[in-house]
């Protein structure tokens, strides 16, 4: 029997793996039906109310095809956001996608995500963001502080300070949601 157990070994090891992805997929699926019932009623709430922007883009665009987004944030110093963005989606599959290289690998540098969370959290001046961990040299930062504004998420307002143009708020936000992998927040849905 000792030969056999290490083979037993193996298959509790898997077995206890496999009990645990189980366990993960229950709680996302307790998630996701937690966030799709009405919080007084815990009754199911209609498409017509889970997607409520959904709706109102359909509603516009009838049998169209259409991406939406959209956002309300409030920042350090009193700063408030609010966006509304819409897209055709058959032109968007039709536009030159080359075009967003420059702007999204911009975003693609792990320096230039933390600049860029320090600036809307009201970090501007390049001495505070040199004050932050993990940046490197002086020239580096500066390097990263120029690639992120030739790509448009930060400009510069002049004797060292820089700020993410008001435009660029929530699509920033957007992004960082949609490539971040973050569970979406309550009244959040999809299908």
């Amino acid at each position: 029997m000792e030969d056999g157990q290490p083979e037993a070994k193996r298959l509790a090891a898997r077995l206890d793996e496999l009990e645990r992805r189980v366990e993960t997929i229950e709680a996302r699926l307790q998630l996701r039906t937690e966030r799709s019932t009405a919080p007084s009623t815990g009754r199911q709430l209609p498409d017509s109310e889970r997607f409520w922007a959904l709706a109102g883009l359909r509603e516009r665009i009838g049998d169209g095809s259409a991406v939406l987004f959209t956002g309300s944030v409030s920042l350090p110093g009193d700063r408030v956001y609010v966006w509304q963005q819409g897209a055709d989606a058959g032109q968007l599959l039709e536009a030159d996608w080359e075009a967003a290289a420059d702007v999204l690998a911009a975003l693609g540098h792990p320096v230039r995500l933390k600049l860029a969370r320090a600036v809307l959290r009201g970090a501007g001046t390049t001495t505070e963001l040199a004050a932050l961990a993990g940046l490197g040299t002086t020239g580096q930062l500066y390097h990263h502080l120029r690639q992120l504004v030739a790509a448009g998420w930060l400009t510069s307002a002049g004797r060292g300070r820089y700020e993410v143009p008001a435009v660029r708020v929530i699509p920033l936000l957007v992004v960082l949601c949609a490539a971040g992998g973050w569970s979406p927040p309550a009244g959040a849905h999809s299908t």
